[in-house]
């Protein structure tokens, strides 16, 4: 679960596990299952599939973890993306003629909005509080930020597509991480704005089509999950990530068949 928090919708910047994308896991002893669901059948393939490809890359990334699985239900395009994950094809094996490029240029597009909000939040909380004004935006430095979870977000978002993150670097920058003069920070700031609000907003949207379209799943409704089901006869490998495991959330179940897994199979 601590690998799947680190995996996050690309257009929303949310983690899937948040989101309640992750369906089912089942861990036994060669290894681990991981079906994944999402608000409706005909979300992004592009999306999707970066979902469902960070997900494996972050389960294989763990030591001893065995042999990973990751499946994505009632999409139509879930036999595809399936078929390509098992075969490790990438997105261009994956989708063939269909996929125009790889998913490079798309995924950085999605990581500089994710930077551009994670700035608006570090800084309109600043500005709300009278310890700074637009007008000194333009010289605004990473130092002064306060050590907060906001500021850590805009950090990470730095590096994640290639800024410095010194404490000298300017805060409100460009798409291109240049700095910005005084005259073009109100501009920068309301754009800003408007993308993180547009990101909250389809979060909330996102929610709201996949609390309805699981409603009825007995298992595993749209509001909960998922559903951990540990067949393991053998004690876990130690792995990379220490991770304390949360109580259990209600409608988790142990020791029983994976009934997603199960219909896949048949």
């Amino acid at each position: 679960m601590a690998a799947l928090d680190t995996v996050s919708d690309p257009e929303l910047d949310q983690p899937i596990t948040e989101l309640r994308f992750v369906r089912s896991v089942l861990v036994d002893d060669e290894g681990v299952t991981v079906h994944l669901r999402l608000p409706t059948s005909f979300c992004s393939p592009n999306f999707a599939y970066l979902m469902c490809s960070d997900a494996l890359d972050a389960l294989e990334d763990i030591d001893g973890i065995g042999r990973v699985q990751v499946m994505l239900d009632d999409h139509h395009d879930s036999d595809k993306i399936n078929a390509g994950l098992a075969a490790h094809a990438g997105y261009k094996g994956t989708f063939t003629v269909e996929a125009e490029q790889d998913l490079d240029e798309l995924r950085m597009t999605f990581l500089r909005k994710a930077h551009t909000a994670a700035m608006e939040r570090a800084v309109s909380p600043m500005i709300a509080a009278g310890t700074t004004c637009v007008d000194d935006c333009a010289q605004l430095l990473l130092r002064d930020l306060p050590e907060n979870p906001a500021k850590v977000a805009l950090l990470r978002r730095r590096v994640q597509i290639g800024l410095g993150v010194c404490p000298n670097c300017r805060v409100v920058v460009d798409e291109d991480g240049s700095p910005l003069p005084a005259e073009a920070i109100p501009m920068r700031l309301r754009f800003a704005r408007s993308v993180r609000i547009s990101m909250e907003g389809n979060g909330h949207f996102c929610r709201g089509l996949l609390a309805t379209r699981y409603a009825d799943d007995t298992d595993c409704d749209g509001t909960s999950g998922p559903v951990v089901t540990d067949l393991r006869m053998l004690p876990m490998p130690t792995t990379r990530t220490a991770h304390t495991p949360e109580p259990a959330t209600p409608g988790a179940h142990t020791g029983v068949p994976d009934p997603h897994t199960e219909r896949s199979a048949s």
